[in-house]
């Protein structure tokens, strides 16, 4: 079912309020044990990457701002 529900959100991911209304779902379905894998799996597949992107597009915005001058 953990699989299920990470192929879930995987799929899902594009769409934020889609995505929290899948995650609260498989929540419920999951046992306390695999909730938390899922969070932790959450973290390191979707959340952190995402935020690597953000800090990699910010740098290549300063450093081209910075050239510039």
């Amino acid at each position: 079912m953990l699989d299920y529900c990470k192929t879930i959100l995987k799929a899902v991911s594009f769409n934020q309020k889609l995505f929290k209304k899948e995650y609260r779902k498989a929540l419920l379905w999951l046992s306390p044990d695999e909730g938390r894998e899922l969070k932790y799996w959450l973290r390191s597949e979707i959340i952190r990457p995402k935020m690597k992107t953000k800090t990699q597009n910010n740098e290549r915005y300063l450093n081209s701002y910075s050239m510039s001058i």
